[in-house]
């Protein structure tokens, strides 16, 4: 079946078929605007991969990890006002985002798709996103400053325990062998 036959069919084929466009639409556009961190079974993007408050990096767990490598009062409200600055910038960059959202579902709910102005939507997109890494990277690069070599170590290694502990229970809840050392 061609695509003229497919938008020339009654009615109730073209209302499914725009249905269909519109939550492909919304599933990549979703996917799009996550955040590239950390790599699969991060989600959230950098709000949780790099703890916007809610993970490795701020809040809690930025604190556990503070508390970990014995980070001093001094050097722990150094890192919180260098991560609470970058996740406000993210916040505002995520909110820019929302906007590209929206014109990528009035895109593809048009009678007909424009590629080209789809292309320039995915361009902005990717913009965004490298604002948003470009900045995560400058906010970790300043706390790897405030803390010491052996911390920085420290951290990392309890970082690589946390990683292998949480890919094993993935590997055990899917019933999936044990990877290969």
């Amino acid at each position: 079946m061609n695509r003229k036959s497919l938008l020339s069919g009654n009615r109730a084929t073209r209302l499914m078929l725009a249905a269909l466009v519109f939550a492909l639409a919304g599933s990549v556009a979703t996917l799009v605007q996550a955040q590239p961190f950390g790599g699969p079974g991060h989600h959230g993007g950098y709000g949780s991969a790099m703890g916007g408050y809610d993970g490795a990096m701020g809040g809690p767990m930025m604190e556990r990890m503070l508390e970990t490598v014995n980070a001093t009062t001094d050097q722990r409200t150094r890192i919180r006002d260098i991560m609470k600055a970058a996740f406000d910038d993210v916040r505002k960059q995520r909110e820019a985002g929302r906007g590209l959202r929206a014109q990528t579902m009035t895109l593809f709910t048009q009678p007909t798709v424009d590629a080209a102005a789809a292309e320039a939507l995915r361009q902005q997109m990717m913009q965004q996103h490298d604002q948003v890494s470009r900045r995560m990277m400058q906010a970790m690069l300043e706390a790897s400053a405030v803390l010491t070599p052996e911390q920085r170590a420290q951290m990392a290694e309890r970082v690589k325990q946390r990683r292998d502990m949480m890919e094993r229970h993935y590997r055990e809840r899917r019933g999936m062998d044990a990877p290969k050392s």
